[in-house]
């Protein structure tokens, strides 16, 4: 319950139009309830032949309760309905501004089509909770009561046979079906998240799937994914039906009920035949407030389901926004020096550690190369000096300042970043180089030109560079990363996809635009690595050899090995 009690605080913000909705709502369910009373009594009188003028006032009576019950149920929709946009609304940007802080760790958790699952269709589910699950039950409460304390100025056997029946149909049996639909609700949605996370891969995948002559078994398998989650819908629904069924079958037999003991009453004499008419009309309107306590389980269990979704995936957010609130920026007069000591790392629910007792120092202004096999710790590393990850154990220095101490956005104000894989925006290459910074188009024509790519800035980009090879997106990120020139450079394989000659010519251009920096690239290709200060060698988490070209080829060891290896296959 503590994730809808959330829900329910945050829901408070619009207390102007719930309350209104509540008012109305009850003032709409009065007037129906006193509508059909007064047609009751109107048609028990009329049936006694009584001179015209003793009719006029309930005539009169029920002309006024219909106008009423229009006019309020129209404010009540309105204002239920205001409200819960407003709150979707307000739900939605919260969710973002919590999701943001994971991004891009949370992609090592949550699948991206059971996270899209959640974003998308848990906080549409919630759209239901005000005005489903909230406050018709307030209102059914009011008008119930009030019903009650009139019919028991009749009669109190009649009143306490209603107040059974509202027990039963608005309490008793969606509390049995609410158990019933939690569980059909968890089946729902891990089928559902199930078949989206199926469908995003199979997007994704779909070129590989066609090579690999797979895509035929994995369509058969999101078919036999969708046509259980079919299934369950149907389950669902025939659920919901029956517990629709149930409540109004019930309340008929209340109205039966009130209808029994009413003309016993009257046989005996203790209620004047004149009114039961009025109370079997009034327990039959009465009772249509219950209807909407027949889809109380279904949206219940649906709100608590997504809310609960929702708040697993952002429930590390608020601690994380705190930490980083209690973090500092720093600010990077020049070249910063980075040391890393004792360094441990295991990514969360994995089995091995990825960093084991790491010490490397990076002088200030120094070029260093991290090399070793695949699967070393190497990016795992970089990724840790960006901030995106923070030690389990050890520490990190950028200067004299701990990384801990740190906030990422500081660092990244600093860093001229390319990745193994890097994102690139539908739109032009002005759009894309933009975000290095303001620069004049001469700027950004220049640095295109330094990474020998001879595209017009108004050159189309697709979405995530489609239209692009492996070694112009490469070329493209290092053009961004020239443009904004910061203090710290760290590079990921930033130029695996291009060939011998474009490498070098790339590698001069950035050695001098970041002669004054310090720079940090992680490679598996040795060469070029004579012009670095120095070269790290990982092999499984650790540093297992640290130096220059010349003393590491000294050496003889794994780095001297790992060459070897390099020449005879590209000899």
């Amino acid at each position: 319950m503590s994730s809808l009690w959330t829900i329910t605080k945050w829901m408070m913000r619009e207390k102007k139009d719930i309350v209104l909705s509540i008012f109305f709502g009850y003032v709409a369910g009065l007037a129906a309830v006193a509508l059909f009373a007064a047609s009751g009594y109107l048609v028990a009188r009329a049936g006694l032949v009584p001179p015209l003028y003793a009719l006029m006032i309930p005539v009169v009576l029920i002309k006024l309760f219909g106008v009423i019950r229009a006019s309020a149920r129209y404010q009540e929709r309105l204002a239920s309905h205001r409200a819960t946009f407003t709150i979707l609304s307000e739900l939605r940007v919260r969710f973002y501004r919590q999701l943001e802080p994971l991004v891009p760790n949370i992609f090592a958790k949550y699948r991206s089509g059971d996270l899209l699952a959640r974003v998308v269709g848990d906080v549409e589910s919630l759209q239901n909770y005000f005005l489903r699950v909230f406050y018709p039950p307030i209102i059914l409460v009011l008008v119930f009561l009030s019903t009650i304390f009139f019919v028991t100025y009749f009669s109190i056997f009649v009143s306490l046979w209603i107040l059974f029946g509202v027990f039963v149909t608005g309490f008793l049996i969606p509390a049995f079906f609410a158990r019933v639909r939690a569980r059909h609700d968890r089946k729902l949605r891990s089928l559902r998240g199930d078949l989206s996370s199926g469908m995003t891969e199979m997007m994704y995948g779909y070129r590989d799937l066609l090579l690999h002559q797979h895509l035929g078994k994995t369509k058969q398998d999101l078919m036999e994914r969708s046509d259980r989650y079919v299934a369950a819908e149907r389950e669902d629904v025939t659920s919901q039906f029956f517990n629709s069924s149930l409540v109004v079958g019930t309340s008929l037999l209340v109205s039966w009920g009130v209808l029994a003991i009413g003309a016993y009453l009257v046989v005996g004499g203790e209620l004047d035949g004149l009114f039961l008419a009025m109370l079997i009309m009034m327990s039959l309107t009465a009772f249509e407030n219950a209807t909407p306590m027949a889809v109380f389980p279904g949206h219940f269990a649906d709100s608590k389901q997504a809310a609960d979704r929702l708040f697993e995936v952002v429930a590390p957010s608020e601690a994380m926004e705190q930490a980083e609130a209690a973090r500092r920026d720093i600010s990077l007069q020049g070249a910063p020096e980075i040391t890393i000591s004792r360094v441990n790392y295991r990514y969360p629910d994995t089995f091995r550690d990825v960093l084991v007792d790491v010490d490397a120092v990076f002088p200030s202004g120094s070029k260093t190369a991290i090399v070793g096999p695949s699967g070393s710790g190497k990016s795992t590393l970089l990724q840790m000096l960006l901030a995106f990850i923070r030690p389990d154990e050890g520490d990190v220095f950028i200067d004299e300042a701990r990384l801990d101490d740190i906030a990422q956005a500081s660092i990244w104000e600093h860093a001229s970043v390319v990745l193994q894989e890097n994102h690139f925006f539908f739109g032009t290459v002005r759009d894309n180089l933009a975000l290095a910074g303001e620069h004049t188009d001469e700027a950004m024509t220049r640095a295109l030109s330094s990474v020998r790519l001879g595209f017009s800035l108004d050159e189309p980009v697709l979405e995530k560079g489609a239209n692009l090879s492996g070694g112009e997106r490469q070329r493209l990120a290092i053009a961004r990363a020239l443009l904004k020139n910061g203090s710290l450079w760290l590079l990921d394989e930033a130029t695996s996809a291009l060939d011998a000659r474009t490498e070098a010519d790339v590698y001069a251009e950035m050695f001098d635009t970041a002669q004054a920096s310090t720079l940090v690239m992680v490679s598996h290709r040795l060469n070029g690595l004579e012009a670095f200060d120095q070269i790290i060698v990982m092999e499984a988490g650790r540093v297992i050899e640290t130096g220059s070209f010349d003393e590491l080829m000294q050496a003889r060891g794994t780095f001297y090995a790992l060459k070897q290896i390099e020449q005879d296959v590209f000899a």
